[in-house]
């Protein structure tokens, strides 16, 4: 009931369905689905929200399964308020909902490389908070700062040593939002960089299902990362590898698959629920485990609470 929730300038809704919010198109409502104007009503809104309301942000759901019961609490959702893009000299400043690919094609125009982001589906929030990375490039190589809004509505800004990032990981303050972030670039000619994103984008497509339903990378390779957060590939084994060794590329559950051209892959092949594809996924680590003694890591982040009489 909207007259429980603090007053708010930008969009709150109720029972807000989320499965056409992700990329996999599964899952249940959220309680309260907010999007806020800017960050002064985030702030005013989370100052003012009862601190036993659980808050997720959420960005554009690249790499979620929301599970088919749903969200409780409020699901934040950024969304112009915070997509805006500022280069000084050879810092680029970006919104959370500022999507990876844009930021890299606005940084190569004004001749800074942060090419690596160009393939990486999602925002620059998720991008920080799971130190995203590719082609030996990652989050943590470039980060300065990143600016928060907290659950008590205190914004702060926390430099990039204090995250602590690690593969796929960082250590925000419990209930922080990130709503931006400061990066420092080395610099390139456009022309080579253009060139270079183009080709990142050439090997992708030739690699991935990137024309599937998918949410990405559905498992972490088991790599070593330094304390930079830089990747450690001394003994870095691929998941796509022990998943074809246990012999699950291509295995289903309903509507669920892992998807023949890349085995790291879960797809929604049609139809999929969220119990589908968490229960294939869990069916996979296990086979994998049994195969080689190896537990696979989620990459993609499970979130929500399954439906009755659902089991995964």
């Amino acid at each position: 009931m909207t007259d429980q929730m603090p007053p708010v300038r930008g969009v709150l809704t109720a029972d807000r369905p989320l499965a056409d919010l992700t990329w996999l198109r599964v899952g249940g409502p959220a309680q309260w689905l907010f999007q806020p104007a800017d960050a002064a009503d985030l702030s005013q809104f989370l100052a003012a929200l009862d601190p036993s309301v659980p808050v997720f942000a959420m960005g554009v759901g690249s790499n979620l399964i929301v599970r088919d019961g749903g969200i409780p609490g409020v699901v934040v959702r950024l969304g112009r308020g915070f997509n805006g893009i500022e280069i000084t000299g050879d810092t680029v400043e970006a919104g959370a909902a500022a999507l990876d690919a844009h930021v890299a094609r606005r940084a190569a125009e004004a001749g800074l490389d942060l090419t690596f982001l160009r393939t990486i589906p999602g925002t620059i929030g998720g991008a920080v908070r799971m130190n995203a990375g590719c082609y030996g490039s990652y989050i943590a190589d470039a980060l300065v700062s990143a600016t928060v809004i907290g659950r008590d509505g205190r914004e702060a800004v926390i430099a990039a040593a204090d995250l602590h990032l690690a593969y796929r990981q960082s250590r925000l303050p419990d209930g922080a939002i990130i709503v931006s972030a400061a990066f420092r670039c080395p610099r390139g000619a456009p022309d080579e960089l253009e060139r270079r994103m183009a080709d990142q984008l050439a090997r992708r497509d030739a690699s991935q299902p990137t024309r599937d339903r998918t949410a990405g990378s559905t498992f972490r390779n088991p790599a070593g990362f330094s304390s930079t957060g830089r990747a450690d590939d001394t003994h870095e084994l691929k998941a796509w590898k022990l998943i074809d060794e246990a012999g699950m590329r291509g295995a289903r559950r309903g509507g669920a698959v892992m998807n023949r051209m890349h085995s790291n892959f879960l797809t929604n092949a049609g139809g999929a629920t969220a119990a589908d594809l968490e229960g294939l996924g869990e069916e996979v680590r296990k086979k994998v485990y049994d195969s080689s003694g190896i537990t696979l890591e989620w990459e993609i982040m499970r979130v929500g609470v399954t439906a009755p009489g659902s089991s995964s």
